[in-house]
């Protein structure tokens, strides 16, 4: 699949690629097995997030994004979006830094430390992960700001497990949910989540 994309952010992106093809032999920021097709293992499955931004959102945060993926594509999509990426990976930091520099994206703050050292740092509007932990595990990650604001929004990008992954997660927390295939991997879904809270 090709993304119908502005000339901008394609350029944006193709100097993002750039640069993860540089830095990857150095820094294991996307599996080897991925990197020759990188494109559509990484920026393609990131750029499908877009969609499923609200409208409404101001702060985005992508938690443990690793080399970037999905929240620094989403951030040269969205300039309007006041973005976070948190990593506790220093060196991973450092790439992301350097692919904010060098394709001049003016909307992103990275944040180089654990998610749960994060939650006093900003109120995100809307969240994303992307192979970072269980369903129940980033609940728990992210329950201090559900708690904060009420209207936030996560999205979850998931494997084959996923319908596993929701009914441990309904075991302790309550949530609407809605489910969307992936557009790069049959066997992946999209959780779209809502109205987070914990069980009592």
């Amino acid at each position: 699949m090709q993304p119908d994309l502005s000339s901008d952010i394609r350029e944006r992106l193709e100097a993002y690629h750039a640069l993860l093809l540089k830095w990857n032999p150095v820094i294991n920021l996307v599996s080897k097995n991925t990197i020759a097709d990188a494109w559509q293992r990484h920026f393609v499955d990131s750029i499908q997030i877009e969609q499923y931004v609200p409208e409404k959102a101001k702060v985005y945060a992508d938690l443990g994004c690793g080399g970037g993926f999905p929240g620094l594509v989403v951030a040269i999509m969205r300039p309007d979006l006041d973005v976070h990426l948190i990593e506790s990976d220093e060196r991973k930091g450092q790439f992301m830094r350097s692919v904010i520099r060098e394709a001049g994206i003016g909307n992103t703050i990275v944040h180089t430390k654990r998610v749960e050292a994060s939650t006093q740092d900003i109120v995100p509007d809307f969240i994303t992960a992307r192979a970072l932990a269980a369903l129940d595990k980033l609940f728990d990650l992210c329950l201090p700001w559900a708690q904060q604001n009420a209207a936030l929004e996560l999205c979850f990008m998931k494997g084959a497990r996923a319908k596993e992954e929701v009914e441990q997660a309904r075991q302790s927390y309550s949530f609407d949910l809605d489910i969307h295939n992936s557009i790069t991997d049959v066997d992946a879904r999209i959780l779209c989540i809502r109205n987070l809270a914990a069980v009592k």
